[in-house]
């Protein structure tokens, strides 16, 4: 029998999903209170808030994916004065012993909350950031898209006959699509006419990916001028870079302790492995992986470019570090160097 104290303070721990959340209530001593489902509506959330008040106060709550399922809860949860916290998926091998299940997951992540395990607050999802996401989002499906096009179309030209494969298959892309648009079959040839009439198709579908593209970078470059001026003046931080990198820290960069988390959330930050006598650092591969290859793109552009980050590298050569040991270093370094700009850019949309 569940006792009611409204003097409890009570740890919310939820695993989300696209149709029903499962949530787990445990008290400060780590007893479970009680379980409940509670569908992903407005109403699932405030018959849920309900719920948890029967039992005491909600002080905190420990949530999965609040960027994707776990949005709108988190949102509500928020606007009622609860703690929320993003939590991780349960470490495979801890699930290996103790059997997976939906409420299993939710007492996992109130625990970690509770723990002090858990301690990365949420991105707000409410500001000019938000709407960067939306666009990044757009223009990576379109890249790929489009390059698998033109991958498809210059693989049916490998094996076309040899007068369509002179004409199309060229070095530029602009190029390829448009001779093959130029092309005519021969009457009465049907292997021919599909062909050309395939690689037709397909040179549609490139130039109009490439024109919604030209449409994303339009409104990444007008976002990111406005709301990000001074970032977008850094050398080697073009419109796409600093779209990235501002998603990643989120509309509210303050949940981020400082540059050292920010360079950890980018998946630079250095990591021991040493053994031994020997003493080095690796890459780190883990973080937002965007992040990281928008920092990548800075670090390469810098290094052929600019004298400063020239002069780094020929040192750094000559004391016997890799390529890769190298990049390393300067994605840091570059991190440490965005940071506080991307914070004051943010800090001015408010």
């Amino acid at each position: 029998m569940n006792v009611r104290n409204n003097a409890k303070e009570l740890t919310l721990g939820v695993d989300t999903h696209l149709d029903k959340h499962v949530a787990v209530l445990i008290d400060n001593i780590g007893q479970v209170v009680d379980t409940k489902e509670i569908a992903v509506t407005s109403f699932g959330y405030r018959t849920m808030y309900t719920w948890c008040s029967s039992f005491g106060n909600v002080k905190q709550a420990g949530i999965e994916g609040t960027g994707t399922y776990g949005a709108g809860l988190c949102k509500y949860l928020q606007d009622q004065g609860v703690a929320v916290f993003e939590v991780n998926r349960p470490n495979r091998a801890r699930r290996r012993l103790r059997g997976k299940s939906d409420p299993t997951d939710a007492e996992n992540a109130a625990r970690s909350v509770l723990a002090n395990e858990s301690t990365a607050i949420p991105k707000s999802h409410d500001g000019t950031v938000e709407a960067l996401r939306f666009l990044v989002v757009a223009r990576k499906s379109s890249v790929k898209s489009k390059t698998q096009t033109i991958n498809q179309i210059r693989a049916l030209l490998v094996t076309a006959p040899e007068k369509i494969r002179e004409k199309c298959y060229v070095p530029s892309s602009y190029q390829c699509v448009k001779a093959c648009e130029k092309l005519e079959a021969e009457p009465n040839n049907l292997v021919e006419s599909s062909l050309i009439s395939v690689v037709q198709l397909l040179a549609k579908r490139w130039q109009l990916l490439a024109a919604e593209l030209r449409d994303i970078d339009k409104q990444l470059k007008v976002l990111t001028k406005e709301k990000a001026p001074t970032l977008i003046e850094q050398y080697g931080v073009g419109t796409y870079v600093a779209a990235t990198l501002l998603v990643t820290a989120g509309d509210n960069p303050d949940r981020l302790k400082n540059e050292s988390s920010f360079a950890a959330l980018c998946g630079v930050s250095p990591l021991e492995a040493s053994s031994g006598k020997t003493q080095r650092h690796r890459l780190n591969r883990g973080g937002a992986r965007d992040a990281n290859n928008a920092l990548w793109t800075v670090t390469l552009i810098r290094m052929r470019n600019d004298a400063r980050t020239k002069k780094y590298v020929d040192k750094r050569v000559t004391e016997g570090k890799s390529t890769k040991e190298i990049q390393r270093c300067l994605k840091r370094y570059i991190a440490r160097e965005l940071f506080p700009i991307m914070v004051s850019d943010l800090s001015c949309l408010t």
